[in-house]
């Protein structure tokens, strides 16, 4: 870990000292363009479609009322997280600044916000009463967390696969080779949050039944007799929805790191969930402030972005003038929109962050459970990830001296 000559030291391998600044080079992945662009486009197609579904499936209900900002506006309640001049101009605002307005999301750090909202659809449906049930709000509920997930397994997977190589083996990953990645990864990035969920459903079949039998006094002595099997069910369904609900990021990691399937993300979650838990909690607080800290930066430069360009503009258009109409609206709009879409971008950080910081943190906690070198990556087949070899002649050369050159399987 320390070099020596001389007896004067050369340099400190602060990685091995203190692995878990591998978590502060999961920012430098977030912020680079093509996480951004991936977080930014699925979080938009996350919330679109939401809203479809909130419109397809109005109701009532206390379920679906948090799908109502995402009914009357796609993206402005994500992109109202970042305003159009940097909190710096006004310290007096801060504070303002910092509370969330109704229908926006507000983001207090990169990694409990993307957790909160993309967990939405299962805490709804937890807190879901018989007393207000109505078909249209559970379609409502299971389309919404099924497209979260289906979003997600690709966009997600493709910001893990990246990370997970640059931070195991320092190799970049090109966009296409993520996406693909992504693709044939896909139905285990899919599955493996819901084979618990699938768990819960079987263990709550035998005491909804229970509970229909309870409506007769019979029923109710049976049910006193067979509560302790109730309990022993809900005991299930506490650990598979406690593992669930706080390692599902990590199944991300696991089949980005591991190239595995679904069986085994969901596995190797659970036990480093349930083995180091306070490790993954120092890990998460760890990775919760470096994000805070990049969210503030990239937050005030997208702001200052569109403050600039406000500021240069209002020299030449001038303070004045009426409101505009006919052809002067469209060009208004396009001006919101292209504003929407550097809003967009930068809240784009917060997913790709997220998932950067999430495959930091497995490879962590593999590191601390399994002992596994932080160095160990499955490197894809993909002819685009491979290094390339170094020059044409060079293997005609090697051939002539009765030697073979082998192109090991190398990160991207």
């Amino acid at each position: 870990m320390i070099e020596t000559s001389g007896g004067k030291i050369r340099s400190v391998a602060w990685s091995e000292i203190f692995p878990w600044l591998c978590i502060v080079r999961a920012f430098r992945l977030a912020i680079s363009f093509q996480a951004l662009l991936l977080g930014a486009v699925g979080i938009f197609l996350t919330v679109a479609v939401w809203g479809l579904i909130g419109t397809a499936f109005s109701s009532d209900s206390p379920a679906t009322t948090w799908l109502q900002p995402y009914i009357q506006s796609s993206w402005l309640p994500i992109t109202a997280a970042v305003p159009e001049s940097p909190t710096v101009r006004n310290l007096q605002n801060l504070a303002e600044r910092s509370e969330p307005v109704e229908g926006q999301w507000a983001v207090r750090d990169p990694m409990l916000s993307p957790w909160a909202l993309l967990s939405q659809p299962a805490f709804e449906g937890l807190l879901y009463s018989p007393q207000t049930f109505s078909w249209s709000s559970v379609a409502a509920l299971v389309l919404c967390g099924l497209w979260g997930v289906a979003v997600w397994a690709f966009f997600g997977g493709a910001i893990c696969r990246i990370a997970a190589v640059r931070l195991a083996a320092d190799e970049q990953v090109g966009l296409g080779a993520a996406l693909r990645f992504a693709s044939r990864k896909g139905p285990a990035y899919f599955a493996a949050p819901l084979l618990p969920l699938g768990g819960v459903l079987l263990a709550v079949i035998p005491v909804f039944v229970l509970g229909l039998l309870m409506r007769t006094d019979f029923g109710l002595v049976l049910g006193g007799v067979l509560w302790p099997l109730a309990l022993l069910a809900a005991f299930i369904m506490a650990v598979l929805l406690l593992g669930s609900l706080f390692g599902w990021p990590l199944m991300w990691g696991a089949i980005s790191t591991e190239g595995s399937d679904s069986f085994d993300a969901l596995s190797r979650s659970y036990a480093y969930l349930f083995q180091r838990p306070l490790h993954y909690l120092f890990y998460v607080v760890v990775a919760a402030i470096v994000g805070w800290l990049g969210w503030l930066l990239v937050q005030n430069f997208a702001a200052a972005v569109i403050w600039l360009a406000y500021w240069a503009a209002e020299w030449g258009s001038g303070a004045g003038g009426g409101e505009a109409s006919g052809l002067g609206k469209f060009g208004v709009d396009l001006i919101h929109f292209w504003v929407g879409c550097v809003k967009l971008l930068a809240v784009g950080f917060v997913f790709s962050y997220f998932w950067s910081a999430s495959s930091a943190i497995y490879l962590l906690l593999r590191h601390d459970v399994d002992a596994t070198e932080m160095d160990e990556v499955f490197l894809d087949a993909d002819a685009t990830e491979q290094e390339p070899v170094a020059s044409s002649a060079q293997p005609a050369a090697t051939a002539e001296n009765g030697e073979s050159a082998t192109n090991g399987n190398t990160a991207e």
